[in-house]
C-alpha cells in the first residue's frame, strides 16, 4: 500500500511538472507579445526563457523519478527529454534572433505540452 501511494505521489509530481512547463510556455507567448509593445518585454521574455528551461529540466527529473524508482513506463522520460531538446533549440534560436523558426517552434512546444498534460 505504501508503494502504491509513493507511485501515485511520483505521478502527481510528473503531472505538476508538465503543468508548470505548459504554463511557462504559455507565459513565454504572452511575454513575446510584450516584446512588441512594452519596453520591459525583452527582459521579461529573457527571464521567462530561463524559467521555461528550468521547468523542462524539472519535467525530466519528475519523469525519471516516476520511471526508475517507481517502476513506471519509460515513455514519459522520452517525452521529457524530447521537450528538453526542443527547449534547448528554442533558446538557441531565440538568442540567434531567428523568429521565423523560433515562433512556430514555440507554438509546437505549447501544443505538445498541452497534449502531454491531457494524457496525464
Amino acid at each position: 500500500m505504501a508503494t502504491q501511494a509513493t507511485a501515485q505521489h511520483r505521478l502527481s509530481l510528473l503531472r505538476i511538472a508538465i503543468a508548470l512547463q505548459t504554463l511557462t510556455i504559455f507565459l513565454q507567448a504572452v511575454s513575446a507579445g510584450l516584446l512588441l509593445t512594452a519596453s520591459y518585454g525583452e527582459t521579461l521574455h529573457s527571464v521567462g526563457a530561463r524559467v521555461m528551461y528550468g521547468a523542462s529540466m524539472l519535467y525530466v527529473l519528475a519523469a525519471v523519478l516516476a520511471w526508475k524508482p517507481g517502476g513506471g513506463p519509460l515513455r514519459p522520460v522520452r517525452h521529457a527529454c524530447g521537450f528538453l531538446v526542443l527547449a534547448s533549440v528554442q533558446v538557441v534560436l531565440g538568442i540567434a534572433h531567428v523568429p521565423s523558426v523560433h515562433l512556430p517552434l514555440g507554438v509546437l512546444m505549447f501544443g505538445l505540452s498541452v497534449l502531454a498534460l491531457a494524457r496525464r
